[in-house]
Formats: structure tokens, C-alpha cells, sequence
């Protein structure tokens, strides 16, 4: 039975209503620690890392950065920390101040799950700042200048694309990172997404790159527990991808989808909305919250967000909170979530609080008058 997770109803709020990450990370920079497990030999090299929380309990926290229509995660678990991919090209910045700002001058782990660039485009960023002890992609060629140039980034660090089996297990600290997929060669990209379970204690995760239905079918028939806490939703909540199969399977709590705000692919789809409210789990999402991040102890997991945290994350949903209100940032007008006259996503911005709106120059609805 899954742990109920504690939820932290108040961000940790910075400027610009962005989370302190400083806060949660350790105040020492990062270096690495050895890992030797599965069929790859994936250690890292230097030395033993920081340590764990004050009273020597293991943390692993996992950052859903904010790319946009991209994906980034950033994890640290006792000092040993992991990025799975980067966003596109245009997050590289991102990516490179996020490091630089916290002090992770090493990476043991760089994962690009597969070779789009909305995945890998911001790895250089990180390369370009950070050392790197193993590189994990499903290929080692790719017909891109994105993916070249990951490679050569890789090269000036004198690290080389390492493919990980499914099957392959590693340590992240005390976490335990497994393998999944892809389980076979093919010739769509996303189907060859690195798919990996990272487990800590009770409290587990699930990041899929942007698998579709025909890995999602071959992780299942493959028997691998993909059992998770949260579940990143794969390609962007795409209706290619989270079938109710693979949900089944899952069984989440909570899911974390990342998509850039009015993007032009009408991710999330509600088909996938759909099926995650029919399984009832409870979903975070990028383009309304920002960067999400969950902090697990083994036992219970603390989730963050850089805004929102309370807004409705799946608004066709029957019940409709209303504490917080929806801006049209074509007419500057504020509206009830209940309203008849909401405006486009593409137009919309997202209020906590009325005198928030107020503040930034919007004015009430006349219709719904919140």
C-alpha cells in the first residue's frame, strides 16, 4: 500500500513567487560517489559526496524544471545527483544558472532520454558548466546538430555516450535507479525513450521520456514492477502515450506533466487528463505551476511548487475550486474558474489571490464579478 504523501500547502516563495531552492539543496557543492550495479559498470568518479540530511536520514528531491514544451529533471539523493535531459536548445541558460547558481559543479549522472531536441537541446548548458561522471542515451548517433552537439559537449569533458540495457540497475545514494526501456530497436525515436524507475524507500518515480503506446506495451509484457509514487507523464501528456494499460500498471498518486504554457501541440490532451482523473491521481503541471519539486524521506514525500500550487490542474474536472482566479491577458480582465466567459488557454494567467490580479493592472469580469 503507498504512503500517503504530506503535502506542503505554502511554496517556498523568492522573487518572483519562484521556490528558494537554496533551501533544499545542500549548502556544499556536489561530487560524486561510485555505483557499480546491473549489467553496466555505470561509477562515477571522485570522491564520496555530501552528506544526507542533519540527522542522517536519507532526501531525495526531485526538480521538474520549468522548460517549457520541453522536459528537465534535476535529482540529488545524499550527494550524488542526476539530470535527465534539458529542455530544448533555447533552456540551455536555464540549465547552466540553475547548476551554477547551487553550486553543482558535478554531475554523476546525465541521462538524455532520447534524442529530441526539446529533451536534449539545454544539455550543453549543463555540460558547459558541470563535470559529468556517466552519460546514458539509447543511441549514440543521431541525424541532428542538437544531438551532435550534445555529443561534442560530452567530448571536450572527455565523456562518452554510455547505453544502458533494461535490466541495468545503479545507485543514486541510497536510491536504487532501474532500467526499464527500451526493451527493442526502432525507428521511432520516442520508442526508444530511456525509460528508468528511481526508488527510495517506499516512495518511488517514474520518468518515461516520451514513450508511446508500443513501449509502454513492452515494459508490461517485459514484467518490470513500474509501480510508482509519481509518474512523469510521457511526451508532454500526448493521447500517444498513458494509456490505461500502463496507468494500471503505475498506479500513481501523483503525476507531473511538463509543457510549455498555450503551446501549439494542445498538450496536455484531454484524452490523458481523462485517463488520469479516471485512475485519481493528482496532477502538477509546468506550464501552470512552474518548476515542481517533491522531497521524499523514504516514507513520505513534501511536493513544491514555484506558483499555483493550489490551482485546478485538470479544469474539466466536475468540481471546480475557487480559490484562485483566471486572468485574459488579452482584455486584462480577471474571471471566476466557474466563469462563462473564461478565455482562451493560450490567454489565460493565473491569479492566487484577487488583489494579486489586481496588482499586476487587472480588473473583474462583469459577468462572473469575483
Amino acid at each position: 500500500m503507498k504512503t500517503v504523501a504530506i503535502i506542503l500547502i505554502s511554496a517556498l516563495l523568492l522573487t518572483a513567487c519562484q521556490i528558494n531552492f537554496s533551501d533544499l539543496l545542500p549548502n556544499e557543492p556536489f561530487s560524486a560517489l561510485e555505483a557499480e550495479q546491473g549489467g553496466h559498470d555505470f561509477s562515477a568518479s571522485g570522491q564520496a559526496g555530501a552528506t544526507s540530511t542533519d540527522d542522517g536520514e536519507s532526501t531525495l528531491t526531485v526538480y521538474f524544471l520549468d522548460v517549457g514544451q520541453g522536459d528537465a529533471a534535476f535529482l540529488i539523493c545524499d550527494g550524488m545527483t542526476m539530470l535527465i535531459d534539458g529542455g530544448d536548445p533555447s533552456s540551455s541558460g536555464l540549465i547552466y544558472s540553475f547548476l551554477q547558481s547551487y553550486g553543482i559543479s558535478h554531475l554523476d549522472y546525465i541521462v538524455a532520454s532520447h534524442a529530441h531536441e526539446d529533451h536534449i537541446g539545454g544539455l550543453p548548458g549543463a555540460l558547459n558548466y558541470a563535470t559529468v561522471g556517466t552519460a546514458l542515451s539509447p543511441v549514440q548517433e543521431f541525424d541532428s546538430r542538437v544531438f551532435d552537439s550534445f555529443v561534442r559537449y560530452l567530448e571536450a569533458r572527455e565523456v562518452y555516450i554510455t547505453i544502458p540495457n533494461h535490466g541495468d540497475t545503479f545507485m543514486l545514494g541510497s536510491a536504487v535507479v532501474s532500467i526499464v526501456g527500451p526493451i527493442s530497436p526502432s525507428d521511432n525515436p520516442n520508442n526508444m525513450s530511456i525509460v528508468l524507475k528511481v526508488t527510495h524507500g517506499e516512495i518511488s518515480f517514474l520518468f518515461t521520456g516520451d514513450a508511446e503506446r508500443p513501449l509502454e506495451e513492452e515494459i508490461i509484457d517485459a514484467g518490470y514492477d513500474i509501480s510508482a509514487t509519481v509518474l512523469k507523464v510521457s511526451h508532454h501528456g500526448s493521447d500517444t502515450s498513458t494509456t490505461y494499460p500502463f496507468l494500471r500498471e503505475v498506479m500513481p498518486l501523483y503525476a507531473v506533466i511538463s509543457c510549455g504554457r498555450g503551446n501549439s501541440y494542445g498538450h496536455p490532451e484531454e484524452n490523458v487528463l481523462s485517463r488520469l482523473r479516471d485512475a485519481d491521481v493528482e496532477l502538477y503541471r509546468t506550464d501552470m505551476q512552474g518548476t515542481i519539486v517533491f522531497v521524499s524521506d523514504g516514507n513520505n514525500v513534501m511536493i513544491e511548487t514555484d506558483r499555483n500550487i493550489n490551482v485546478q490542474t485538470n479544469p474539466t474536472q466536475s468540481i471546480l475550486a475557487e480559490d484562485y482566479y483566471i486572468g485574459n491577458t488579452n482584455s486584462k480582465r480577471i474571471h471566476r474558474p466557474s466563469c462563462s466567459g473564461l478565455p482562451q488557454e493560450q490567454n489565460r494567467v493565473l491569479f492566487d489571490t484577487w488583489d494579486e490580479a489586481i496588482d499586476d493592472g487587472y480588473v473583474p469580469c462583469g459577468t462572473c464579478r469575483p
